[in-house]
């Protein structure tokens, strides 16, 4: 592969933001930059947008990177600052904390607690790729994600790009690249005209192979998992590895409220339910609303059933 691309490293008529002045900026001018990492961008342009996002992530700002579902907009996960200002741009409040992507299937220990067997097998079967699981947080994490209730959703996507910022970065707050209630992006267009000047910077990868998010299991309810979102991975895949891992449409008698919740989860579509949220597998509580990695709503006791609790995700 040339070390030289054909479409440069940074796109002609991004401007570089100056974090220091952001009002010197005319609104007419975009403050963000975009890059290519497309599959013909060479080594040169690579490495030069691997800097500048990584730069942007250090600084408390957001990029936005391909994954192997949809586009994701990250922040540094250690950065409640940060992370709000991600729930801001996609016009999400705390009650739907995003997900957190992670360079290497090794990393999940240092992150989640209590971790069943079944967790670790299909994490073993399904990293990276379109798997996002919702485990019980390490009780000593310092992460500010939102209203997660002492739970963390994790994945680690099968996209060499975003890895590599990743092991740049470290672990990174993650959504699917949209504003709330719009269709996740599968370009780093379409990221763009969602989010503009929100974000510091874009990497543009091409479009993405699938545009399906990811599945969410949730094993902070039951050891054998529980569905959350069915998306690139069926229940039957997860099954051959997980027999006992419990779907959508089977969970053990749910409430009327819990089988709302299930269905509002199933229209998240690329967020993390809420862990409130599935109390209706006794606790349906998961993350996300758009599931992307997420979770749906659920009941718990002193909340009333008809308000959902919900996490992003991607």
């Amino acid at each position: 592969m040339s070390d030289t691309a054909e479409t440069p490293a940074e796109y002609e008529g991004a401007q570089t933001r100056d974090p220091s002045s952001a009002e010197s900026t005319a609104p007419s001018e975009p403050s963000y930059r975009v890059f290519n990492c497309r599959p013909d961008a060479g080594t040169d342009a690579l490495r030069t947008a691997a800097e500048a996002a990584g730069k942007a992530i250090e600084g408390g700002e957001l990029v936005v990177l391909p994954t192997d579902t949809v586009y994701g907009v990250g922040a540094d996960a250690f950065s409640s600052e940060a992370v709000q200002r991600l729930l801001d741009a996609k016009g999400r409040g705390r009650d739907i904390p995003p997900p957190v992507l992670i360079a290497d299937t090794g990393l999940i220990k240092a992150l989640a607690a209590e971790l069943p067997m079944q967790a670790t097998d299909l994490v073993a079967a399904h990293w990276p790729g379109p798997l996002t699981v919702i485990c019980h947080a390490q009780p000593s994490l310092r992460m500010d994600l939102g209203d997660t209730e002492g739970t963390i959703a994790l994945r680690t996507p099968d996209h060499p790009v975003t890895r590599q910022l990743l092991r740049r970065t470290g672990p990174m707050a993650v959504s699917s690249a949209n504003r709330t209630g719009q269709p996740p992006a599968l370009t780093a267009e379409e990221a763009v005209s969602q989010l503009g000047d929100s974000v510091s910077v874009y990497l543009d990868g091409g479009h993405t192979a699938g545009n399906l998010p990811s599945t969410i299991v949730d094993f902070t309810q039951s050891d054998s998992g529980v569905i959350v979102r069915v998306g690139a991975l069926s229940l039957e895949v997860l099954r051959q590895t997980v027999p006992g891992l419990v779907g959508l449409a089977e969970p053990e008698p749910v409430s009327e409220t819990a089988a709302e919740i299930t269905a509002q989860i199933e229209d998240a579509g690329d967020e993390q339910p809420s862990t409130a949220a599935v109390t209706g597998l006794d606790k349906l509580d998961r993350r996300g609303e758009g599931v992307s990695e997420g979770r749906g709503e659920g009941v718990l006791e002193g909340r009333d059933p008809a308000e959902p609790r919900q996490r992003d995700s991607h």
